[in-house]
């Protein structure tokens, strides 16, 4: 009866990891964003081209105060990973060094595989710290490098 029970409760198990898998259809990709306390706007660069799975890469990331300045001095701290299978990424990037205007370069970026990903910035500024999540989808064409 237990075996019969485990059996026939199968199927539902697909169709509930298939719905934990699917990506909102309302995600935003967008890549300029305002912290989550409107404290600071930032702006994420990709790399020109798309990361490759399982290669290192380096973003770079233009933050600013609401009305535009650009930020100088400003530390961020990177985090993110895959919200549908509950894990970090795979390497510990950091913001290495500011480039021109409020521009900071972020080194160690890896993703291990294809999907959606969250990049997570927490920046602090003139005492103030605020945080923001950008969303980006990491194509099966960007592993075939």
């Amino acid at each position: 009866m237990i075996l019969r029970t485990a059996i026939s409760l199968l199927p539902l198990g697909f169709v509930v990891a298939a719905h934990a898998m699917s990506m909102p259809g309302d995600l935003d990709t967008g890549m300029k964003h305002a912290t989550a306390h409107h404290a600071f706007v930032a702006e994420l660069e990709p790399p020109a081209n798309p990361a490759a799975i399982n290669q290192m890469h380096s973003w770079r990331v233009r933050v600013t105060s609401p009305d535009g300045q650009p930020l100088h001095q400003a530390r961020i701290t990177v985090d993110g990973g895959m919200p549908q299978h509950g894990h970090g990424l795979p390497t510990h990037p950091k913001a290495t060094r500011e480039l021109e205007d409020g521009t900071y370069l972020l080194e160690g970026m890896k993703f291990s595989m294809t999907g959606w990903w969250e990049i997570k910035l927490a920046i602090e500024a003139g005492g103030v710290g605020d945080t923001v999540t950008f969303n980006t989808v990491v194509d099966p064409q960007a592993s075939v490098r």
